[in-house]
């Protein structure tokens, strides 16, 4: 069984991501000498925000009753949805993730509260940028000339910087991974990561040096 999940209908009616995600999906299947195509396909049109998942509780449903193995396209990029990995975790089925084979229960349970805190972190940031805000007298609300207020600027920026820190976090094991394989330059980290299918912030399978530039500077950073 695979599970393939994109953010909108319009990329759902497109393709868009679906057959990146199906590759990715097929050359780990064919990597373990498993059988080809799949038993079945589930693909899930959802905002990654929303714990509502109907195709993941049919596929983990079907893979019960069936004994066979769950595998997840990009378990890297649902990462931040702590009720989607508790699902998995909890689940009582196989699974293995075609962007990180090396994913257990117990990875993903850790995923799973590193998920939660990351929501923390950006709600904690922001409130902190609005009293900040309001303290300095900036009137919170926005203005009638449609503009948008000091506070909401500096709390849209707050929860930014905190979703890119979330995010380097997360790819930092990876960076590693690439660097251990010798990796030295940004053009091959890139490579490295496009060829697994690692998105980037903005969802994009294409990364630049200067993507990867910005993403080692923030690990550096954070270590």
């Amino acid at each position: 069984m695979t599970y393939l999940r994109v953010s909108t209908k319009r990329q759902g009616q497109s393709g868009l991501g679906l057959e990146a995600q199906r590759a990715a999906c097929a050359k780990y299947i064919a990597g373990v000498g498993g059988d080809l195509p799949p038993l079945s396909e589930f693909m899930e049109v959802e905002s990654g925000k929303k714990s509502t998942r109907p195709e993941l509780r049919r596929a983990l449903d079907l893979c019960r009753v069936t004994g066979s193995v769950l595998v997840i396209a990009k378990l890297d990029r649902l990462a931040r949805n702590a009720a989607f990995l508790l699902s998995l975790r909890d689940s009582g089925v196989d699974f293995v993730a075609a962007d990180m084979p090396q994913a257990n229960r117990l990875l993903v349970g850790i995923m799973a509260l590193v998920a939660e805190q990351e929501r923390e972190m950006i709600s904690e940031r922001t409130r902190a940028a609005l009293a900040a805000a309001k303290a300095r007298g900036v009137k919170l609300g926005g203005d009638r000339g449609g503009r948008a207020s000091q506070a909401a600027q500096a709390a849209g920026t707050a929860a930014r910087r905190a979703k890119a820190d979330a995010f380097s976090a997360r790819l930092a094991p990876h960076v590693k991974a690439a660097q251990d394989e010798g990796c030295t330059s940004l053009r091959q980290i890139a490579g490295y990561f496009e060829e697994r299918g690692i998105v980037t912030p903005t969802g994009r399978s294409v990364w630049t040096p200067r993507a990867i530039a910005n993403l080692l500077h923030r690990v550096s950073v954070q270590a």
